[in-house]
């Protein structure tokens, strides 16, 4: 596989500002419907590199369906999963 170049990196308003659109939406949503739910434009590279660092980070699926936001911080659902049996 080739790498490609990175022509412009996000900066953490950018990543942050992603991250508020993915937590608000409560359906997948497609990489078009996150540009057009932006306050700002970003370009489609930068978009992808900040879709990539919260997929890697488990903060999000990509899917056939769309993008959707999953992380939960709670204390009590962790606890949950770490003491919790697997079938």
């Amino acid at each position: 596989m080739q790498e490609l170049e990175i022509i412009h990196y996000p900066n953490l308003k950018t990543v942050l500002m992603v991250e508020e659109v993915l937590k608000r939406a409560h359906r997948p949503i497609t990489r078009e419907g996150l540009k057009m739910k932006l306050p700002t434009k970003v370009m489609h590279q930068t978009l992808n590199i900040i879709l990539k660092y919260l997929e890697d980070s488990g903060k999000i699926i990509d899917g056939r369906k769309g993008i959707l936001w999953i992380y939960n911080p709670s204390p009590k659902l962790d606890k949950a999963i770490k003491e919790g049996m697997e079938l």
